[in-house]
């Protein structure tokens, strides 16, 4: 029997079993609609929820910035605010060194108090 004789074979035989049993019936709408669902769940639950908490911690955090907190800045920058403005944030970054920054780029306030260096480059 070679191998096209084979495939015709069972080609033939899928075709009997298949007019013995009926028409063929798909999925029901329940089973169809099950992994959609459930997708949507596990998106909802691990990745959107997660971002909407972290949005509003750091929406609370700028609202709540008050002069006296230490905070850093997404480049790193660590300070004491000095003042705070609708957009800007003055901090102190060394003795009788002031920046001013973007408020939106304050990412938190640092855990343990840090100390402003007295001199900071001693030659």
């Amino acid at each position: 029997m070679s191998l096209m004789q084979l495939v015709f074979a069972a080609s033939d035989a899928f075709a009997q079993v298949a007019e013995g049993t009926g028409p063929a019936k798909g999925p029901s709408l329940i089973e169809m609609l099950a992994m959609p669902v459930g997708f949507l769940f596990i998106m909802y639950f691990f990745i959107i929820r997660p971002q909407q908490k972290k949005a509003k911690d750091q929406s609370d955090l700028l609202t709540n910035l008050k002069p006296g907190d230490e905070v850093v800045t997404t480049g790193g920058i660590i300070g004491k605010v000095r003042a705070v403005a609708e957009a800007f944030v003055t901090m102190e970054v060394a003795n009788n060194v002031a920046i001013k920054v973007v408020k939106s780029h304050v990412t938190g306030l640092t855990k343990a108090p840090v100390a402003v260096v007295k001199d900071a480059v001693k030659a």
